[in-house]
């Protein structure tokens, strides 16, 4: 279990922190095979879990694919490991998977899994998170997204494109499902944790051009959680693979500006929760404490906590199968921002 640090004046630590080159070494392709994406439930009895519930987030094509050569596919994270443990690359139909709840609350979460944006760390079997936070009442819905790298013509904003439109057919759906529109969270990890911070940020952006009656709907979420996530793409804390995927290797200073989401907080940001590890080996605390510190400044309710600990991530129970701080702390902040009823 990881301990819980109290942090205050992290805007003198970002200068005065020691170890820069060793918290940028190794980061263009590191990718923890256990934590970037979700914690996946281990299978079982034999074979694969049921798949969920399963829709896609464009009716047709995805906008601006006319570009798009690479073929999707699907492998496991580990060969020969957990069926369930899955990625998806050059993702080309986006889709939703949905956890019903048995005695739903009327609130929604929908979660945007990592894979450092080369690859979508996530399988239509669901997760531990989503299972939990079904257990608890809620509606978790769980975003297969498109990856920029892949030449959309949307470019690094592919997935905002995603995410937005994902929020605005949820909500289309209340009836369907029995939530309250207004009551639904974004939660993201490593490079979902970006995608959440998109939506949390970058909601009124019209990122694509309407299509039907469902993007008349509000694409702004109730509330955000941000999961060791990357924020930067400015240096010396960008998460050099993410920022290779989303704006290629020589990106000018603009684009790197363009591609942080610490740069983009408006006044009437989403309440965002943000959490991470004190010593993450793949994504620097750096981007956490940004993503805070922006946040503060338009006086968004806000709150940050890092964990002891050299992991890029953290499963959502101990060895005792209790549950972790991290997941509780994140869940009281969503439902006092707007995610529980009352």
């Amino acid at each position: 279990m990881f301990d819980r640090r109290t942090v205050m004046g992290f805007t003198a630590m970002l200068a005065a922190l020691p170890g820069l080159a060793r918290a940028q070494a190794g980061q263009a392709n590191a990718q923890n095979t256990q934590q970037e994406g979700l914690p996946i439930a281990p299978t079982s009895g034999p074979g694969v879990r049921p798949s969920l519930p399963l829709f896609d987030i464009w009716p047709g094509d995805a906008p601006g694919g006319e570009h798009v050569t690479a073929e999707e596919k699907v492998v496991l994270r580990k060969p020969g490991g957990d069926p369930n443990d899955t990625a998806y690359y050059h993702v080309k139909k986006p889709w939703l998977i949905v956890k019903k709840p048995e005695k739903p609350n009327g609130a929604a979460v929908l979660i945007a899994p990592g894979g450092g944006y080369v690859r979508v760390a996530v399988s239509k079997a669901g997760s531990d998170i989503d299972a939990w936070l079904a257990g608890l009442g809620y509606t978790v819905f769980t975003m297969d997204y498109r990856l920029p790298g892949d030449n959309w013509a949307a470019g690094p904003d592919v997935a905002l494109q995603d995410v937005q439109r994902a929020i605005r057919l949820i909500r289309s759906k209340s009836a369907d499902f029995g939530l309250d529109p207004a009551r639904l969270a974004v939660m993201g990890f490593s490079a979902g944790g970006h995608v959440a911070g998109l939506a949390a940020t970058r909601f009124a952006d019209a990122s694509y051009a309407p299509i039907d009656a469902v993007d008349s709907l509000s694409a702004k979420p109730t509330v955000v959680a941000m999961c060791y996530p990357v924020v930067t793409a400015t240096l010396p804390y960008a998460h050099i693979g993410s920022v290779n995927e989303l704006i290629g290797k020589t990106p000018t200073d603009e684009q790197r500006v363009r591609a942080s989401v610490e740069k983009h907080v408006p006044a009437d940001a989403a309440p965002t929760f943000v959490c991470g590890t004190t010593d993450d080996p793949v994504v620097p605390m750096h981007n956490a404490m940004l993503m805070y510190e922006a946040l503060k400044a338009q006086k968004i309710p806000s709150e940050l906590h890092l964990y002891e600990g050299a992991t890029h991530g953290f499963p959502l129970h101990d060895k005792a199968g209790n549950v972790q701080p991290w997941a509780l702390t994140a869940l009281a902040f969503m439902e006092r921002h707007g995610l529980k009823a009352g």
